[in-house]
């Protein structure tokens, strides 16, 4: 089975949010009905885009302006397209949002467990999964999925009680990855490292203090790249569940890194020394 085909039957499976959480991109404002238990808002071109484009979501509503509408005819479905201002769309979202001028109301996805993920991996001559130890921020973890899915991992995994919900702004931010890469959820991180070394992964932690820099450190055909929140880093028991921590070499008067750009560094140097 092609490293393509595998991602794309992983992704398929989907994932699922919590539906008590609130919603960081989209909610009840202006005196709209709250959407169906099952159904969430996706907003921005990409993210819009990609989910009308998903087979393993059902898509209820689009709301377009007539320019958007016109210069994607052939992308959106013309049942379900209502033209509307961009005043209608906003009146949908959070403050300060911006959706580009199009919002999709569709299904969520279905959720996925941490063993399919890696049963998807099986074949493949290498593999690389990120872990977000408690990542709160929606922006940084969409674009963790963004870059994820830009080098080729086969997942991102998440604490299922500390990590936004996948909607609003973390799919926008995204922009459209996270139809094409699956959003694990597991309730215990420790364990899930566990699990992943049983799977064959070998599990590189990123910690500012590390004594090892990345450039030092060996980096596996199937690899977990586990990064902490931002400020805090990776709590002590995640930590500690690692094979191996790692720092990324940098100006000493820079306290840390961005947690997207750390996953990115992270992504890179995977695929270049392993795939490429």
């Amino acid at each position: 089975m092609s490293k393509r085909k595998s991602q794309k039957s992983a992704a398929n499976a989907g994932q699922n949010r919590d539906k008590n959480k609130p919603d960081s991109g989209v909610g009840r404002h202006r005196g709209q009905p709250a959407s169906g238990d099952n159904e969430v808002w996706i907003y921005g071109r990409h993210a819009a885009l990609a989910v009308i484009a998903n087979e393993n979501r059902a898509v209820n509503r689009v709301l377009a302006t007539k320019t958007v509408a016109e210069e994607y005819a052939k992308e959106l479905p013309q049942a379900s397209t209502e033209l509307v201002d961009r005043d209608t769309i906003s009146a949908l979202l959070n403050p300060g949002e911006v959706h580009q001028g199009i919002a999709v109301l569709a299904t969520r996805l279905p959720d996925i467990d941490l063993a399919d993920a890696c049963d998807a991996t099986v074949n493949l001559p290498s593999a690389c999964v990120v872990v977000l130890d408690q990542a709160t921020d929606p922006r940084n973890v969409g674009a963790v999925i963004r870059s994820a899915a830009a080098f080729g991992a086969a997942a991102v995994i998440i604490h299922d009680r500390h990590a936004p919900p996948a909607r609003g702004a973390l799919a926008k931010a995204a922009s459209g990855a996270l139809e094409r890469i699956p959003l694990v959820e597991v309730g215990n991180l420790v364990r899930a490292l566990s699990d992943l070394k049983k799977a064959g992964f070998w599990c590189l932690g990123f910690d500012g203090d590390a004594r090892k820099s990345l450039s030092a450190c060996d980096m596996p055909a199937r690899v977990a790249l586990v990064f902490g929140a931002e400020g805090s880093g990776m709590r002590r028991l995640t930590g500690e569940n690692c094979d191996l921590l790692a720092r990324i070499p940098m100006d000493p008067e820079i306290a840390s890194l961005n947690l997207a750009n750390a996953a990115a560094i992270g992504l890179y140097e995977w695929r270049r020394r392993v795939v490429e």
